[in-house]
């Protein structure tokens, strides 16, 4: 397993991932090393992308394993790795999120982030179940 920060060459392979990252977001993700692939067998098979909360706080916004891919360990790692990388660039502290119906909430609790808060969302064409958000102090 490797990982490693997201290259224009990796655009194919992140948006059959990424369903939702407008093309002009992927090339900062690219820019500011925002976005980074992990690699299984020296072949893609995991994605994870973040911005800054508030233009302050590392907010992981997306991450996604190829299906044959999860529970081996890798979402772990790329989450380490994203930990690591922040802890590196002088940030005490990391947010994410996922829909209170996901079972993503489980996998960030076992990584040591805990609930922080929710959003509902109940604009029309906007809906969706509440958003649980998750901080970790690194």
């Amino acid at each position: 397993m490797d990982i490693r920060f997201v290259t224009t060459a990796d655009k194919r392979f992140w948006y059959s991932l990424d369903k939702h990252l407008p093309e002009a977001e992927f090339d900062k993700k690219v820019r500011d090393r925002q976005g980074y692939v992990l690699l299984a067998d020296d072949m893609p098979a995991g994605v994870l992308r973040y911005n800054l909360f508030w233009d302050i706080l590392p907010f992981c916004t997306l991450l996604f394993i190829e299906e044959q891919h999860r529970r081996g360990g890798f979402g772990r790692a790329l989450m380490e790795f994203w930990e690591q990388d922040m802890r590196s660039r002088g940030y005490g502290m990391v947010l994410t999120s996922t829909q209170v119906d996901e079972d993503a909430q489980h996998f960030y609790r076992k990584l040591g982030y805990k609930d922080c808060g929710g959003l509902t969302m109940d604009v029309p064409g906007y809906e969706q179940p509440m958003e649980l958000f998750m901080v970790k102090q690194l």
